[in-house]
């Protein structure tokens, strides 16, 4: 309104007209940071945000980007999975190129951009670590197998930190026979004044150990050890073989850690012990492979574990860090308490709940007699722990009658279901192909889950099945040839037969050389990239018969001298074969892909919906299926759950209280990570990290945040 039309109107007119006009603009919130990886030490996913609801949700918009580089846009072989943390209006997380970044959280505006060029494993990171002293400020970041301490405000190492900034991860947890492949894909935690880290190993027979450490976060000094595969003396040295602990790695921390401060007690869940699917050589339960731990923060004293999978010979590690939450429930008088508790979500489907505190299970956990196995040589647990409550949040069991009616190729997939075992969720791998389902990778997957402080669990899983054999391994020699150097190192993930597997987890090697040079596949295998890790242990005369191999420059017979011998197992494994009919479509009945909403006060599941759809089938009017998936949701207090995760590229806001779409927008690359939450100058912020690069998207390299206008 001008000033003159004003100047004729009186002034009650004015004053009405002043107090009916209501322009569209949301309620300032305080500035809220985002200051841990998956938002604070309890791993919740929770922010107490609310500017964004359900009644102006639709008008979120696209407020900035930020392309972080790096990203594989030939090969798309490049991820993100990264969850950025946002503390004082500076966004930090981590490139498509793996280099670490700070860049103004309202405007997306680079501050700095690290650019290492270490000797080192390519990685693909889930993010960084923040610490202040209330003066100094500094960003721990893994770049291969270093750590790093950065000073927060200009990137630069911090030199006082290890040596000229850095720590080296493999320092300790060497072993004789294995390789050199260490690195740390999680975040660490931060408590006082240590930096608990685990990390990532291999997974085969020369996996390095998966000692837990803290550090001092000013000087990088080892504060304390602890001890995976136990010692002589130690508690749970008599699960393994009197060996155990030289003869066998892994059993290491790689998906990240909750923490309670209050307490000092750090959550620590436990991968499997290497290898993966044949133990005749580390027979007993295995302790603390597959455990959830809870350690004092301090010392790095044990508290309490729970084994979730004795002698695992499934690569059934927990594949998330857990969930603090509080809980209500009635104790021995009847009456309601209120229970601290932490919850484990797994590849299996299931959650464990236990008191924080004393590691009491809150709902029954039965021990269940499974198969034994047929591999000689091996002795699988006669029985694993199943909790009776929560009810799975996937299906356990895949048989004939849990095919897809609509599958292609129906009498032939019959008749491999048919020659396959299958029916129980804990079946030994053997010569026999044998189904995994859910699917070797989840069930529940890195992303996680989050939780309300209702004590609502809401957890992404996938449903596809996966198969895979045991075979004789090449018994080692001093003379080997190319195509036996491809099965022992490639085959397992690749294929026997180079065709990778149909959703583009494992790429196809078939006319890899009109894709790479050989260089590029030389250094593919000497530093991994992404989630394949470096095969360290081959000399560059076994890398260039592996790469001449499987570009068609040499016959599969080409001998070529092999390195001093490393720990070696009888079997191999022929790898994680997803289960897909010609058509691109998992052979089992849809949902591929859900959400679920558990409380875990009662433990009963709230709702659940498919996750994610493929278009070609919804198009022809099938409801949506779900799809595979990886990424954790984010929820709010304004009772919203944002979720991208999805091959689709989709990014979806959801009622958490219902699994009701309320708003969803395609991203530019399939945001296979983690939501941020935070608020600067009053306005509330979401940001995803764009990476795609896994199941056949392309790779990108963008922040996307999104704001209310």
């Amino acid at each position: 309104m001008s000033r003159f039309y004003a100047a004729l109107l009186p002034a009650g007119l004015l004053t009405l007209l002043a107090f009916s006009y209501k322009p569209d603009v949301q309620p300032m919130v305080p500035d809220t940071d985002w200051r841990e990886y998956n938002g604070n030490g309890e791993q919740s996913h929770y922010s107490s945000l609310n500017q964004i609801t359900a009644d102006n949700v639709e008008q979120l918009t696209k407020v900035w980007e930020y392309a972080s580089g790096g990203a594989d846009t030939v090969g798309n072989q490049t991820q993100m999975q990264c969850n950025p943390i946002a503390v004082d209006g500076v966004l930090y997380g981590v490139s498509a190129g793996s280099q670490a970044f700070a860049i103004d959280a309202a405007t997306g505006k680079e501050r700095w951009k690290t650019a290492f060029t270490d000797e080192t494993f390519k990685m693909t990171s889930r993010g960084v670590s923040f610490w202040t002293d209330g003066t100094a400020q500094r960003i721990f970041f893994a770049f291969g197998h270093w750590l790093y301490a950065l000073d927060a405000r200009t990137g630069k190492p911090v030199s006082s930190f290890g040596k000229d900034g850095k720590i080296n991860l493999r320092d300790g947890l060497e072993r004789v026979g294995a390789d050199e492949y260490v690195i740390s894909n999680t975040p660490a935690t931060v408590f006082e004044n240590r930096l608990i880290v685990g990390v990532r190993v291999s997974e085969g027979p020369t996996a390095l150990k998966g000692n837990i450490r803290a550090y001092d976060v000013r000087t990088g000094r080892l504060l304390w050890t602890f001890r995976t595969i136990p010692e002589p003396g130690e508690f749970g040295y008599d699960t393994w073989p009197k060996d155990g602990f030289r003869n066998v790695g892994g059993a290491n921390n790689w998906m990240g850690m909750a923490i309670d401060r209050k307490r000092g007690i750090v959550y620590a869940p436990t991968g499997s012990a290497a290898f993966d699917f044949y133990g005749g050589n580390r027979l007993g339960a295995n302790l603390f492979a597959n455990c959830l731990l809870a350690l004092d923060a301090r010392t790095g004293r044990r508290l309490w574990h729970f084994q979730l999978v004795h002698h695992d010979i499934w690569d059934r590690d927990p594949p998330a860090p857990p969930n603090l939450l509080t809980v209500t429930q009635n104790g021995p008088d009847g009456r309601p308490r209120q229970i601290d508790a932490v919850a484990q979500v797994t590849k299996q489907g299931h959650v464990f709940v236990f008191d924080r505190v004393t590691g009491k299970p809150l709902f029954p956990i039965e021990e269940k007699p499974f198969p034994a196995s047929d591999m000689p040589g091996e002795q699988a647990h006669p029985t694993q722990p199943i909790p009776l409550k929560p009810a799975p949040f996937t299906r356990q069991t895949f048989t004939e009658t849990d095919l897809n009616e609509t599958v292609a190729d129906r009498e032939e997939v019959l008749r491999e279901l048919r020659a396959s075992r299958t029916g129980t969720p804990y079946y030994p791998v053997g010569r026999q192909r044998t189904i995994f389902f859910p699917g070797t990778d989840g069930g529940a997957q890195w992303g996680g889950a989050a939780v309300d402080p209702e004590g609502i669990l809401y957890v992404p899983a996938k449903e596809i099945p996966v198969y895979s054999t045991l075979t004789d391994a090449p018994k080692p020699t001093t003379v080997s040839s190319a195509e036996k150097l491809y099965a022992t190192n490639c085959g397992a993930c690749h294929g026997a037969d180079r065709r990778g597997d149909h959703s583009g987890a494992y790429p196809s090697l078939l006319a890899i050389a009109d894709r790479m040079k050989p260089d590029a596949i030389h250094q593919l295998l000497q530093k991994g990239r992404g989630m394949m890790p470096a095969f360290s242990h081959l000399s560059p005369a076994e890398r260039t018969a592996i790469v001449d191999f499987i570009s068609g420059k040499n016959t599969a017979q080409t001998a070529v001298a092999t390195t001093k011998p490393r720990t070696w197992l009888p079997y191999m494994h022929t790898g994680y074969n997803r289960w897909y009919d010609r058509n691109g479509y998992p052979v089992s009945r849809p949902p591929w892909g859900t959400l679920t909403a558990i409380d875990l006060n009662t433990g009963e599941h709230r709702w659940q919906i498919p996750l994610g759809e493929f278009t070609a089938l919804t198009k022809q009017g099938i409801p949506p299926t779900g799809t595979d998936n990886y990424g954790g949701p984010t929820v709010t207090a304004s009772n919203l759950l944002f979720i991208a995760a999805t091959p689709d590229q989709k990014f979806r806001v959801l009622d958490r209280r219902t699994g009701k779409r309320l708003w969803e927008t395609q991203l530019p690359a399939a945001g296979y990570a983690t939501p941020a939450m935070y608020s600067v100058g009053g306005k509330q912020y979401v940001v995803i990290a764009c990476g795609g690069g896994k199941l056949k998207t392309r790779s990108g390299d963008l922040y996307v945040a999104f704001a209310l206008p």
